[in-house]
């Protein structure tokens, strides 16, 4: 606004006096779309715009560090236990972020609420796959984000019926309150329970769940899984390093990785921007996600790994660089090509879960698989940064992530094809089927 002068209006605009200040007085905002958001509430308008984005960034970045903390907690404790820290985690402050008083209690709270979100990913994902047999491991990984985008489309609607973030915010404490009732009569991981060489307690387990199974349990199982257990102690990230083939595999696939969900999450947090309707763009990206997640279960055995990878990779980057050849005033032909990107993207990296798992031995697996996850959920903090570049251009943060997802498809044309073959179990026989590749 103009500061307000003593002068009439013929002194002012002889004198030039048009110096201008921030509002004094509030602001006032349509409610026509929300009745309340975190914008009207805490006034993130004008020189404070970008905290919008900063909220996005916090959240991310207490996602990556709960990733990355949890990994030894559920070594150390349990998947069990840390399972049940972080539902206890994110129950509380989903709590404290309804219940803000200002801006920076928000981001504090948010930031809690990442963290408990990313170790629970981890832990609960682990958990999972380890009560899961080979042959159907891979739907541990993809099941968790099936419920993800089960998850996107119930929260297009509850947006859509109650406009006010508080309200929603309470609504969504509910699922943690749920689990963290039944957390408490799930099985510890038997895997872990053996590699603390609780093996009384591990065999109980065994041979309760095979009961239920109607299933046999061989006399030799447990000494088998005792011996993996002990291979896999002596591995870890020196195992990846010190081999050029493991170390040329880790490269591509977490560039892939970390490509695909810097993509994913630029286009999530620019949705409000497609010039859509913004409810029917959440269902969308859901719905897609969904339809996705249960094409990549049967796709992944027809394709391959390979072949998928490179094919969602390169289409899902070209797809965001279609955006820039359609007007933004089209909105449906922006958000058409935002929702093919997404659903070519959440299939990338449905195969990236199940691929780290098949491409590093059984020493260095859960190593490669854990920093795999970390530097791909790194995209995630980088993409509100990201996003905050189209103030000088909208065109800037589409061309930088769409590129980077096409020239990262590509590269995996140098990875190897794992679809029905057996896991490796050292860094040498690695080297040795590369070789044996190479002279074919």
């Amino acid at each position: 606004m103009f500061v307000p002068v003593d002068w009439d209006i013929g002194a002012i605009r002889e004198y030039g006096l048009n110096e201008t200040t921030g509002c004094q007085n509030g602001w006032v905002y349509y409610n026509t779309l929300y009745e309340s958001t975190i914008v009207t509430d805490f006034d993130l308008v004008c020189d404070r715009a970008n905290f919008v984005g900063l909220a996005q960034m916090v959240l991310m970045g207490g996602i990556l560090l709960g990733s990355f903390v949890f990994g030894p907690v559920t070594e150390s404790f349990g998947r069990k236990r840390a399972t049940q820290i972080t539902t206890l985690i994110i129950l509380i402050f989903q709590l404290t972020t309804a219940l803000s008083p200002n801006v920076y209690f928000f981001f504090a709270s948010h930031f809690m609420l990442g963290f408990g979100s990313g170790g629970y990913r981890v832990s609960s994902v682990i958990l999972t796959t380890e009560w899961i047999g080979p042959s159907r491991r891979s739907w541990g990984a993809i099941m968790s984000q099936l419920i993800n985008a089960v998850g996107q489309c119930i929260a297009a609607g509850v947006i859509y019926l109650i406009r006010q973030w508080r309200v929603i915010q309470f609504i969504t404490v509910a699922p943690p309150a749920v689990t963290l009732t039944y957390l408490w009569f799930i099985p510890e991981s038997a895997r872990w329970l053996l590699s603390r060489g609780w093996t009384e307690e591990a065999s109980q387990l065994i041979i309760k769940v095979a009961a239920i199974n109607k299933r046999p349990v061989p006399d030799t199982l447990l000494e088998n899984m005792v011996v993996k257990e002990d291979v896999k102690k002596k591995g870890g990230i020196k195992v990846i390093f010190r081999s050029p083939a493991l170390t040329k595999y880790f490269g591509i696939l977490t560039l892939g990785w970390f490509a695909l969900n810097l993509a994913f999450l630029c286009l999530y947090f620019n949705m409000r921007n497609l010039g859509f309707n913004i409810f029917i763009t959440q269902l969308l990206f859901g719905a897609t996600e969904i339809l996705a997640n249960l094409l990549c279960v049967w796709l992944l055995e027809v394709f391959g790994r390979k072949l998928l990878l490179v094919a969602t990779l390169m289409m899902g980057g070209l797809a965001c660089l279609l955006i820039l050849a359609v007007p933004q005033e089209n909105g449906t032909a922006v958000t058409s090509l935002a929702v093919a990107a997404r659903f070519f993207l959440v299939g990338g990296v449905c195969v990236c879960n199940v691929y780290v798992q098949e491409l590093f031995p059984t020493s260095a697996r859960q190593t490669a698989t854990a920093l795999g996850a970390m530097i791909g959920r790194s995209g995630a903090v980088v993409a509100p940064l990201l996003n905050m570049l189209a103030v000088y251009h909208r065109a800037i943060p589409i061309a930088v992530y769409g590129s980077l997802a096409a020239v990262s498809g590509a590269l995996c044309f140098l990875l190897p094809e794992t679809r029905r073959k057996e896991l490796p179990e050292s860094a040498e026989e690695v080297e040795n089927n590369r070789n044996e590749t190479s002279e074919e």
